[in-house]
């Protein structure tokens, strides 16, 4: 992994501390994530993971964050994840990242949430995927309000600032809007 990875994962912690943003992550003391808790909690922050069981018994669980909720499966995780969040980051990472990111992004593609999910494009990671999205866009697989669902950012304090200011899409107000009727 590039060291500028985990520089751009400590950096998004310090941001958040200092901005009062509390993380909820999936509770593990290894990789980006680990960085990333851990800065958080150095900076005088609140980070709360949410890890399953299988994981903990592995012995990745970060066992310093403020609170560790241990579930049983990867389904359970995710749903408290996205119940105890405001919004979601991805930072560079493999498939469970990828998987996880799709998934909030779809969530609020149907409006089962609607929160911003933002990309953290450290040294344009994510390039391909955003190259992908606009290639789904011009083939007709994904419409263009939804490709605009995903905020990116390049620095962690562009992304912060990004999904700050974020605001859900039109279409996706008027659904809640006849949801709530």
């Amino acid at each position: 992994m590039r060291p500028a990875y985990a520089l751009a994962a400590k950096k998004l912690g310090e941001l958040m501390a200092r901005r009062g943003i509390g993380l909820v992550f999936g509770g593990g003391c290894v990789g980006l994530m680990g960085t990333l808790a851990d800065a958080v909690l150095a900076n005088g922050g609140e980070a709360v993971g949410v890890i399953p069981e299988g994981l903990m018994q592995r012995e990745i669980g970060h066992r310093g964050v403020t609170k560790l909720h241990v579930v049983e499966t990867m389904h359970q995780r995710k749903a408290l994840m996205a119940d105890l969040s405001d919004g979601f980051i991805a930072l560079p990472g493999g498939y469970g990242t990828l998987e996880e990111f799709a998934e909030v992004v779809t969530w609020s593609q149907l409006g089962i949430q609607i929160k911003p999910c933002a990309l953290l494009n450290t040294g344009g990671y994510w390039g391909g995927l955003l190259k992908f999205l606009d290639h789904a866009v011009e083939e007709d697989f994904v419409r263009p309000e939804n490709r605009a669902l995903i905020v990116v950012g390049s620095t962690p304090e562009e992304v912060l600032e990004k999904i700050s200011s974020w605001t859900p899409p039109e279409h996706l107000e008027k659904w809640l809007d006849r949801a709530k009727r």
